[in-house]
């Protein structure tokens, strides 16, 4: 029997699947991603498409390396996004034009950077893509965060935003300790807006 493919959304349960009806404070383990920088609008700016497609490009090309070279496989997750502004009233706002991201997709913890290169090259003899140069591996350690299940378009996010940054932190004597999270676990050119879901995160320390 071949060995089961990794999947980080199974191991990382309550970090994938949080309750929609309030939030959770959850410990979230330091974790390593493919990451690509930008900033601007993700409706409009080029550089947001040519990011996500740069980032999935590189997954799966270490997916397909991890098998083949290491005999390790897995589930290529979700896209993910921290997102940050100098004003966090922005994401309430959805002034999407002022906003800076960092696009990532976890990857499990024995892929290293001598085998992203190699993806990133790999990557690269399949077609030149504008945004392969800046893939990088990264680690995050976000610690202590609160999070909810979101449903519906991410344009309606911004009243459960306020209601976590203005209530539900202060009430428990938190503020902000890192970027914005948000983790996609619905491919929107597949389904309707208002059945999207998406883990919205916001790392927290004491006040």
């Amino acid at each position: 029997m071949p060995d089961e493919k990794v999947d980080l959304k199974r191991i990382y349960r309550e970090l994938y699947a949080p309750s929609a009806r309030d939030f959770t404070l959850v410990e979230v383990p330091p974790m390593r991603y493919l990451a690509i920088d930008g900033h601007g609008d993700p409706n409009t700016a080029p550089a947001y498409a040519e990011a996500v497609e740069a980032l999935y490009a590189v997954a799966y090309a270490v997916k397909f390396r991890s098998k083949r070279e290491l005999g390790r496989d897995f589930v290529v997750g979700p896209l993910e996004g921290l997102w940050r502004a100098d004003d966090p009233a922005t994401f309430v706002t959805r002034e999407k034009s002022a906003w800076d991201w960092t696009m990532l997709i976890a990857q499990p913890d024995w892929i290293d950077e001598a085998l992203v290169a190699d993806a990133i090259a790999a990557a690269r003899a399949k077609g030149d893509r504008p945004g392969l140069d800046l893939v990088e591996l990264r680690e995050l350690d976000e610690g202590s965060a609160v999070q909810i299940l979101h449903l519906g378009s991410y344009d309606d996010e911004g009243p459960t935003l306020a209601r976590l940054h203005d209530e539900w932190m202060p009430q428990h004597g938190l503020t902000f300790a890192g970027d914005h999270h948000e983790i996609y676990l619905s491919d929107p050119r597949r389904t309707a807006p208002e059945k999207l879901k998406t883990v919205l995160r916001q790392p927290v320390r004491p006040a």
